[in-house]
């Protein structure tokens, strides 16, 4: 089983490994100045972005990573979590590392009264939706972007 622990510098390898990778497959163009942003934000205890990554029990190398924020429910008048990006190396696939990371989260949350955990997903990310499915309650609610750039 995974450990799942905050990012800390010895993980900067392989976090880029796995960020790259999460870009890739969701057939986003990431810069390594891009990944060297996010970097930084998540080690600034005044950004809101905080990341966990899970190491494998026998070297302790990263194997997925989870990047999550709060934010306002205004409707709820509460604070809630949440998921921006989740991967899993897919050498590791398969062995609830997503679970961990995922369980992880949803006990920080317990721990600073958030009243709920979300995140979005693709459509055609069946891997994921079933862990998701098992983790989750999915929702029927439809989401819109406008590009701003």
């Amino acid at each position: 089983m995974v450990r799942v622990v905050p990012l800390a510098e010895r993980h900067r390898e392989a976090w880029e490994r796995l960020y790259a990778g999460y870009a890739a497959f969701y057939k986003v163009a990431q810069t390594p100045e891009m990944r060297a942003r996010v970097w930084s934000w998540v080690h600034d205890p005044a950004h809101e972005v905080e990341a966990l990554v899970a190491e494998a029990p026998e070297d302790g190398r990263a194997v997925g990573l989870a990047h999550f924020r709060a934010f306002a429910r205004p409707l709820s008048a509460s604070t809630g979590g949440f998921l921006d990006d989740l991967f899993v190396d897919p050498a590791f696939r398969g062995g609830r590392v997503a679970d961990a990371l995922i369980e992880r989260i949803a006990a920080i949350g317990r721990e600073r009264g958030w009243s709920v955990v979300r995140w979005i997903t693709a459509d055609d990310n069946y891997r994921g939706r079933g862990a998701y499915d098992r983790l989750a309650q999915r929702t029927m609610w439809i989401t819109y972007d406008i590009k701003l750039g």
